[in-house]
């Protein structure tokens, strides 16, 4: 490995590294005294999204073009780092409540992060693979770690089973992948399309990249690969989803990227089979979330809907796309996280928030926490000025230079329309009904902090957009 390897891959080396020393540091504290290792943690986030910024604008690349930390896979990372950052602050008091106060669950957290950060650096179908099963490995024990409660178990037993099937999809299409065009490299797969299109066009080929957009679609939470989604949300312990719903996302999207970059010339074919499961996505999952009174069970098909708005970037296949997307998963980030955190915040030992009643009088009983959740809804809905407006404007503008994906965009709009009831529901619980149970004042904790930076995430990204869209736009894709 050569000094540019090395220096390409640090941020991995990094994070796994300090996950590893997580485990090595668990085994000399008490049960009830893990604060050193959130501590630990966080410095190796900090560490690690150093180590990923001071690469901006470098391009290195390592092992003969497979990884490539370029602005794109940067810009990637450091996103990831925060989606665990903020997870790990939320994670702290909740598994003391929950009696899981186990020290490798801030290692598998890590872990599962580093898998997500080499898919988004990878130039090719095995590292891919191998990012996307260090990304679900970790998260099948994660879903399933409050072992003493049925739905979890039964949440990570169909995670696994499920995630299994669709890692054999994926590992199925790079086989067909390659016995069609001899090659699993991204960017090597660019150039044979770019020379000759048809070779991307054969039967063999088009069954490979059909079960790759099979593969990422699960992890992606894109409808009809989505039955999971529901009852693993609702089973695994909320700070789990918290991080499930968004670096599970990040990561797959990331790859889809990749992909679609690649397999471009061949757009063609799939661009029909992208688009109806685009609309489906978000069609499905705003009815499904309409109907729910499960908060968690609206989140889940909720975060459904926003794969389908994702994708409606993926199809526009162009940079202001790309920069949209990366936008749109920053923003969703923190409004997605901070909802969950707030459902964290207001748990109490044996008794967690599951329904929207539960939220009933908030916004009387504790003004600030009503306020902060009212900001996470009105983003998630898309209302300005919050950064899921902008999120959203940038994806729809983008598509819209595709006169294909005009109609499309009318789709999302109007779905992002009816989002906007069942949100709104929440706020109306929060301030127009009464409380339902006894009100008990909220103490300063780290899940505190993690939502005041959610927060204030949604509030600045969405007050001052222009500086993030720039990044996201300078984030130039290397293929």
């Amino acid at each position: 490995m050569t000094q540019n390897d090395f220096w390409t891959i640090a941020p991995i080396l990094s994070i796994s590294i300090f996950a590893m020393a997580v485990l090595m540091l668990d085994l000399w504290l008490d049960r009830n005294k893990k604060g050193p290792l959130v501590l630990l943690s966080i410095v190796g986030l900090i560490v690690t999204a150093g180590l990923a910024g001071v690469q901006w604008d470098k391009g290195h690349t390592a092992f003969g073009g497979a990884i490539s930390a370029d602005n794109f896979a940067i810009l990637f990372q450091v996103i990831l780092t925060i989606v665990a950052g903020l997870s790990i602050l939320l994670s702290e008091k909740y598994i003391q409540i929950k009696n899981i106060n186990f020290g490798e669950y801030y290692a598998l957290l890590l872990f599962s992060t580093s898998g997500a950060m080499l898919m988004a650096t990878s130039r090719e179908l095995i590292t891919i693979f191998v990012g996307l099963e260090v990304l679900s490995i970790a998260l099948y024990v994660l879903s399933g770690f409050a072992r003493t409660e049925a739905k979890s178990e039964e949440s990570a037993m169909k995670y696994f089973l499920l995630g299994a099937f669709s890692s054999g999809f994926f590992l199925y299409g790079i086989a067909l992948v390659y016995g069609a065009l001899q090659t699993t490299r991204l960017d090597e797969i660019a150039n044979l399309g770019l020379a000759n299109p048809s070779v991307l066009m054969t039967p063999y080929a088009i069954a490979g990249v059909a079960m790759l957009i099979i593969g990422l679609g699960f992890k992606a939470a894109v409808v009809p690969f989505h039955s999971w989604t529901p009852d693993v949300y609702e089973g695994a312990p909320t700070s789990v989803t918290a991080f499930m719903s968004a670096g599970a996302k990040a990561g797959a999207f990331a790859a889809f990227i990749r992909l679609g970059v690649a397999f471009g010339p061949a757009s063609g074919a799939f661009h029909n089979v992208l688009w109806v499961l685009a609309a489906l996505t978000m069609v499905v999952g705003n009815i499904l979330a309409v109907q729910q009174t499960n908060i968690k069970r609206m989140l889940a098909y909720s975060s459904i809907a926003h794969a389908g708005y994702i994708l409606v970037g993926l199809l526009a296949n162009n940079e202001e796309g790309r920069g949209g997307i990366l936008f749109y998963v920053l923003a969703y980030t923190f409004m997605n996280l901070g909802a969950f955190g707030m459902l964290i915040l207001l748990a109490r030992r044996g008794q967690e928030l599951n329904s929207i009643e539960d939220l009933k009088g908030l916004g009387r009983a504790n003004p600030a926490a009503g306020a902060v959740m009212a900001i996470f809804m009105l983003s998630l809905g898309g209302i300005p000025p919050t950064a899921g407006f902008f999120g959203k404007f940038y994806v729809f503008r983008a598509a819209l230079e595709k006169p294909a994906l005009v109609w499309l965009v009318v789709v999302a709009v109007l779905n992002s329309v009816v989002s906007v009831y069942y949100y709104l529901r929440v706020v109306t619980a929060m301030y127009f009904r009464e409380a339902g149970r006894e009100a008990k004042p909220l103490r300063a904790t780290s899940v505190s902090a993690a939502l005041i930076i959610a927060a204030i995430g949604v509030l600045v990204i969405g007050i001052l957009p222009t500086w993030f869209v720039d990044m996201a736009n300078a984030a130039n894709f290397a293929q």
